[in-house]
Order: structure tokens, then C-alpha cells, then sequence
């Protein structure tokens, strides 16, 4: 399925694996998920040495891939199911979601730096994730066209929770985004108890790239 992925590659994804269960991620499904994910792929070769190593590191237009355990940890808070239909907010390297397809039926994914968007569409049927559907577009403003969601995940820091995904996401659905007014993050996850009413739950703190409206 995936090009250029060794037996050396799986064997640093399983030990990456072990790293991130150490850590606190328990969901046995989500540990498959970052085992089966070939993150080499989704860097330049430049890093790819560093690719299976638990940290955050460059990508396009000044942005990052995340730390995989952050990745986990977002993904064991959304809980994705095997019918969900998940929209995430900042495609990035395509990585996050690239986790995600394996634990969902269907997910949308918006990204606003329009090289990025461009790179990621092509790259991400090239190594074998055709059911990732790519989108342009304000982050803010979610997708009104595919919505509503089960569960909405944002990757990237907001200084406030935006009306179009609470909207988007169906009842009983959760939103997981890294909220608050300072350089480190709360992690929450809001869940929609009714049309109108939401539950907020609090987590770990973690760093992440500002959540920005508009397109570039």
C-alpha cells in the first residue's frame, strides 16, 4: 500500500508506539493507528531519519507535523468510530488525518495555506489515503456543505471556539480543539448535548500553532 515503507520503518513505528503508550494512551485502536501511519512520508527526506522520534518538526509553509503524541492524545479524546464522519481543521502534512482514516468512515479535512492544500491533495492519494477528502478553505468557518459531523477535530491554538463548528457538529457529537488566550493550550473537548447545549471538558495543556481565520 504504501511506497518506500521498510521493515525498518515498521520496526521504528512499533517502538514509537511503545513511546507513546508509555506516555498515558491506553485506546488500543489509536496505538494501531500511529503504528500503521508511515509518518516518514508525509517530511522531506531531509527528516526522515527523525521521523519516528516523538516530536514536532517542519513541514511547508512554515508549519509543523505534529508530535505524535499529540496526535494520539487529540485522537483518543475525539474517539473516533468506525461510522463517524470527522472533519478536521488544518490539514497540515496530512498526517493527523491520515490516523483518523483509519478509525472512521469518512473524513473532510480543511486546510488555509493554499500551497500546503496543494501539496497534501496530491500526496496523500500517492501513498495510499484515497478517502481523505481535502478542502481550501477558512478553518473558522468549518464546511457547511458536508456538515453536519460526529466529531470535529481542530490542530491548531484558538483564542476562541468558533459558532460554524458548534453548528456543524451533530448532537451528541464532539468538538476537541486547544482553547485559551495564552502560548500554551488547554486541550477541551465540548460535547453537544442538544441543539443549543454543550458540555466542556478540560485536559492536558499542549503548544500549538495559532489557529488563524481567512485564507492564504
Amino acid at each position: 500500500m504504501y511506497l518506500m515503507d521498510s521493515y525498518r520503518h515498521k520496526g521504528l513505528r512499533r517502538q514509537l508506539v511503545e513511546v507513546v503508550r508509555a506516555k498515558g494512551i491506553t485506546n488500543t485502536l489509536v496505538l494501531d493507528a500511529i503504528g500503521s501511519v508511515p509518518r516518514h512520508l508525509f517530511l522531506d527526506k531531509a527528516f526522515e531519519e527523525q521521523a519516528y522520534k516523538d516530536k514536532a518538526l517542519p513541514i511547508l509553509a512554515n508549519q509543523t507535523i505534529s508530535q505524535p503524541y499529540t496526535v494520539a492524545y487529540q485522537t483518543e479524546l475525539l474517539d473516533p468510530r468506525p461510522t463517524d464522519k470527522i472533519l478536521e481543521i488544518g490539514t497540515g502534512s496530512g498526517y493527523q488525518a491520515a490516523v483518523l482514516s483509519h478509525l472512521c468512515k469518512k473524513i473532510y479535512s480543511i486546510e488555509r495555506q493554499e500551497a500546503l492544500y496543494k501539496y497534501t491533495s496530491r500526496k496523500l492519494p500517492e501513498i495510499g489515503y484515497e478517502k481523505i477528502r481535502t478542502l481550501y478553505g477558512d478553518g473558522y468557518q468549518g464546511s457547511e456543505r458536508f456538515a453536519p459531523f460526529d466529531k470535529i477535530l481542530v490542530t491548531a491554538g484558538a483564542s476562541f471556539i468558533p459558532p460554524a463548528l458548534l453548528e456543524q457538529l451533530k448532537v451528541g457529537g464532539y468538538l476537541v480543539i486547544p482553547f485559551g488566550d495564552k502560548e500554551v493550550k488547554t486541550m477541551l473537548r465540548i460535547i453537544k448535548t442538544d441543539t443549543d447545549s454543550y458540555k466542556e471538558e478540560a485536559y492536558g495543556e499542549f503548544r500549538f500553532v495559532p489557529f488563524l481565520e481567512g485564507i492564504v
